[in-house]
């Protein structure tokens, strides 16, 4: 990843963090480049689909440490986005592809994520699983396309909400805690189900309010 411009940065409060600093640091010191990193969020997220569609066919306590396991996946595939723009930013060590790699993979990981979900909840058989898992995906991909709209357009990047790249990783990590231990009260998938369907519901509105200030800014500079 190469150094972004700063109205492409995404405003995080881990930034200051000193456990995030200190291993930006350390990363920046051994040597490891930021498009790395950014490969290396793809990686857990191909583990974490993998754990998603294990989870489905699984029973028990297996079932529940899979689930747990995908949502670590998830949780370290936002280190990972974090880490890289450090890495990049803060040390300097960002280059000539890093456009290429601030973006690719954010959009293959949600897709890896969501759609493993889905399926996970149609292995469970609740058929909306792969639907919904899907659909949250194409969401996610739109909501980027929005933002990068406005960037090319000349506007600063719109990384607002409710659904956010963040949000929805946060929804789907606190999915699957539900989800792991959903067998207590008889469900069996539909935590997942419930899950995406938020993330879907919020991902469109998201899109919709990026549209929306898009337009007003695109009408301001006419006016």
């Amino acid at each position: 990843m190469s150094e972004p411009a700063p109205e492409n940065r995404r405003p995080l409060k881990t930034r200051g963090a000193s456990w995030a600093q200190g291993l930006a640091s350390a990363l920046a010191r051994a040597g490891l480049s930021p498009d790395a990193i950014s490969a290396g969020s793809v990686g857990f997220a191909v583990l974490g689909c993998a754990l998603f569609v294990m989870a489905g066919s699984a029973s028990g306590m297996a079932r529940g440490g899979l689930l747990i396991g995908a949502g670590v996946c998830i949780q370290l595939r936002l280190v990972c986005n974090l880490l890289d723009g450090m890495v990049a930013v803060e040390h300097g060590k960002g280059g000539p592809s890093g456009p290429i790699w601030n973006e690719l993979p954010d959009r293959i990981a949600d897709a890896l994520f969501l759609v493993g979900a889905g399926y996970c909840a149609s292995a469970s058989g609740l058929a909306l699983g792969v639907p919904l898992g899907w659909a949250a995906a194409v969401l996610a991909v739109l909501t980027a396309y929005i933002r990068e709209l406005g960037r090319g357009l000349g506007f600063p990047a719109d990384f607002s909400g409710p659904m956010a790249k963040p949000h929805r990783m946060a929804a789907l990590t606190a999915t699957c805690a539900v989800a792991a231990f959903e067998p207590l009260w008889g469900w069996r998938g539909q935590a997942l189900v419930v899950g995406l369907a938020i993330i879907v519901l919020g991902t469109i509105w998201t899109a919709a309010r990026r549209t929306r200030t898009l337009a007003a800014r695109l009408a301001g500079n006419a006016a």
